[in-house]
């Protein structure tokens, strides 16, 4: 039997090359996520229910990468987290959020901490009738009056149509802050707001949809809803769908990569994990329109350790480079980033992106509370095929009398549960690898990720290289 070498990131360095680069600010880190997608920062948060919902989703997007929203949630729930995300901000909202006249105080304050506002349109039959803040608000003590009572009727009002230049105009003038839009028969068609506006300017770079909105991803399984979820997901503005399985490679992902991409053709979608060549080719013949590429190289993944099976990262993205360029549709390196350098060589050697998932768990963004151990703050990270997340599944798709029925001994997990230390917001950490990438694509003489990709060389380093390589003879402090 011929044994091939498998190598992963510590196992090389990137060859440094003359480089033209003056300031890091010449780099330019736009990349495509998938056939059809472009980010402006090679970034992706991983859909781990400790990793991604839509606070993690939002971060991501206005630094110009995108999060996928978990599947481990209802339909309803999952659909809930993309509308979050494709209302936080956008050129116009063009389904704002509304109460009915006759609504309560109580039930404005919670609707306005579940949207997340601090002001709704008021709307009788589908026409605006005025509109309500939370300064109407802000010292009433009687929770049972009406929005009826407080609301402001005489609104100030814009056509449908109207841009953002004329927008800043009628805001300024009358010093507010919400310009609803209207129709010929006062019917609300959608609100501009100067939060959104400042918003544009505050994050130049991040990754928009046609209409302005963040982009934001969604997974799906590979069984049970995921037609019904993918329907739901897209109707809601979903702009990619991910379908979610650990091993990609399989008849299972392959019959639901055609049976979306047959009733959705115009789905933009992301399959995987897959860690060859072959794994690669197959999800683009069945419709994908990118690649995940990763099979036990995750933190908290003990696929290899279980199962026996696996390729080293860097090798893997390889040989799913070759075989993806064949058809021209984009990578996405998955696992095993722990670095701004591991990065670059994933980028370097293929990859259009990067999943990233311990890196960004245990951030203010990531979902779960902060726990306190010995003085320190953590957060749980945990990975999918864990034993509780697996059997969490279980539990919400067949009920606790099948769970209390199964010989606990069937689950064989492939991750495992952790607390990973609370990192504060996650943009410090986005900015620090982008940073470092910028740094990375100088090394290498480029300007570009493609670039990089045409220029790069790698050299195999030993156990003393990789040694070298870290700080040593030296107290760090």
């Amino acid at each position: 039997m011929d044994f091939r070498e498998g190598l992963t990131f510590d196992d090389v360095l990137l060859v440094p090359k003359r480089s033209p680069i003056v300031s890091r600010s010449q780099t330019d880190l736009r990349t495509k996520l998938s056939r059809n997608i472009s980010l402006n920062i090679p970034l992706i948060s991983a859909n781990m229910d400790t990793v991604t919902e839509s606070h993690m989703a939002i971060a991501l997007a206005r630094e110009g990468g995108i999060g996928i929203i978990h599947r481990f949630m209802t339909i309803e729930d999952q659909v809930d987290e993309v509308l979050k995300v494709k209302r936080s901000e956008s050129v116009v909202i063009e389904q704002p959020y509304t109460v009915k006249a006759n609504t309560t105080v109580a039930e404005l304050y919670k609707h306005m901490a579940e949207y997340g506002v601090s002001g709704l349109l008021v709307e009788d039959g589908g026409k605006l009738a005025g509109i309500i803040t939370r300064r109407d608000i802000t010292f009433e003590k009687n929770m049972k009056r009406k929005v009826s009572e407080l609301m402001t009727r005489q609104v100030i009002t814009a056509k449908a149509g109207t841009t953002i230049e004329q927008a800043k105009e009628i805001l300024h003038k009358h010093r507010i802050e919400k310009l609803p839009l209207v129709d010929d028969k006062g019917r609300i068609a959608g609100l501009i707001t100067s939060k959104d506006i400042l918003k544009m300017d505050e994050y130049p770079h991040a990754a928009k949809d046609r209409k302005g909105r963040l982009l934001v991803g969604a997974a799906v399984g590979v069984k049970g809803d995921y037609l019904e979820r993918t329907e739901a997901l897209l109707e809601a503005g979903a702009d990619t769908i991910v379908v979610d399985i650990a091993h990609g490679h399989s008849e299972n992902a392959l019959n639901t990569v055609h049976m979306i991409k047959k009733a959705f053709p115009s789905c933009d979608l992301i399959a995987g994990n897959v860690a060859t060549g072959d794994g690669a080719r197959d999800l683009i013949k069945a419709g994908v329109d990118a690649v995940k590429v990763g099979v036990g190289s995750g933190s908290i993944c003990i696929t290899r350790v279980v199962t026996g099976s696996g390729v080293p990262q860097l090798t893997a993205v390889i040989d799913a480079v070759k075989a993806a360029k064949e058809f021209d549709i984009p990578v996405i390196s998955d696992g095993g980033i722990r670095t701004s350098g591991d990065l670059t060589k994933a980028l370097a050697a293929g990859a259009s992106s990067a999943m990233i998932g311990s890196m960004f768990g245990g951030t203010d963004e990531s979902p779960g509370k902060t726990l306190v151990k010995n003085g320190k703050k953590y957060k749980m990270y945990r990975g999918m095929a864990s034993y509780m997340a697996s059997l969490g599944r279980k539990y919400r798709q067949e009920g606790p009398e099948v769970v209390d029925s199964d010989d606990l001994n069937d689950y064989v997990p492939e991750g495992v549960e952790a607390m990973v230390p609370y990192k504060g917001s996650v943009v410090e950490i986005v900015r620090q690898l982008a940073g470092g990438l910028r740094s990375g694509l100088s090394y290498c003489g480029a300007k570009s990720i493609p670039e990089m990709q045409r220029n790069a060389e790698f050299v195999r380093i030993t156990g003393a290289g990789f040694i070298e390589s870290q700080p040593h003879d030296v107290d760090v402090m």
